[in-house]
């Protein structure tokens, strides 16, 4: 009887293609896809629960026709605010309608603040259109080493802005804190109101004491993308001023007292010629609840 050839290539094929398709499908989830990720931060500054939708790193990304997935995903949270912590757009490209059609819609949802991120600037230093401007004609308020004390939900708070490292006042000493950005947060630190601060670049906060000397009760960052491509059991394998394999991409970090708290979020978009890869984008919904 005449034995059947086996094909040794077979297994090794159906693993290349399985290999294939699963690389793929991440590949498309990480730009096409969307998720939602949940936190909760507990003070005492507050009676009442305030629920804050923070977008980042949208760079002219879109999520259905219009962004319609973006936008109606959004509105399902009912957040209470909607923070956007810059990159809305690309320092490359002239293109604004994207941000600024986005921005519309989701001021019909809830109130929106904006603050710069470094493609904001840029995009300014290129074209010579300023983004704040945009943003406000749209109807966001945008914060750039300014603040607002605002009543949400009855509960007092005073929301900023800034676009920069945010080093903290002992970094004076040695000419590498920013006097103007030192001035603009000891102001905004001096109240009694809970304090809420975007700023686009999370690095300072994490690993240079921001978090630990500045009282800012919370910072909501972007900038780091989740570190672009995710390895599994790695993480992500590269982010801005962190460099390679940094493990702080995403999630909540508290101060060292924990009474204060960043929150990163990896974005929705991307600006580099490297996708991303196993990083879905993400909307990040924080309840701040009474302690």
């Amino acid at each position: 009887m005449k034995r059947l050839r086996q094909h040794k290539w077979i297994p090794v094929a159906v693993l290349f293609l399985a290999a294939a398709v699963l690389i793929g499908w991440s590949l498309f989830q990480s730009k096409y896809g969307l998720t939602c990720t949940p936190y909760k931060i507990y003070t005492d500054k507050v009676r009442e629960p305030i629920r804050v939708l923070q977008l980042t790193d949208l760079h002219n990304s879109t999520f259905g026709k219009d962004n319609r997935e973006l936008i109606e995903l959004s509105a399902a949270q009912a957040p209470d605010l909607i923070l956007i912590t810059g990159d809305l757009l690309n320092a490359g490209e002239s293109e604004t309608g994207i941000a600024t059609d986005l921005i519309s819609e989701l001021c019909g949802i809830a109130p929106v603040y904006v603050s710069m991120g470094n493609h904001e600037l840029e995009h300014q230093a290129r074209f010579g259109v300023d983004p704040a401007e945009l943003y406000e004609a749209a109807g966001a308020v945008a914060l750039e080493k300014q603040y607002e004390d605002v009543t949400v939900n009855g509960q007092p708070i005073r929301l900023g802005g800034i676009y920069g490292y945010c080093l903290p006042e002992k970094y004076l000493e040695t000419d590498e804190a920013d006097p103007e950005e030192c001035a603009f947060l000891t102001e905004f630190q001096n109240t009694d109101r809970y304090t809420i601060l975007l700023c686009h670049i999370p690095v300072c906060w994490m690993i240079n004491d921001g978090l630990n000397e500045w009282n800012v009760d919370c910072v909501f960052s972007g900038h780091t993308h989740g570190g672009q491509v995710v390895l599994p059991l790695v993480g992500g394998i590269y982010a801005p001023d962190l460099g390679w394999f940094p493990g702080k991409l995403e999630g909540l970090y508290p101060s060292e007292d924990g009474s204060k708290t960043m929150v990163l979020s990896r974005g929705l978009g991307n600006s580099v010629l490297l996708p991303r890869w196993n990083n879905v984008p993400e909307l990040v919904v924080v309840d701040i609840l009474p302690q």
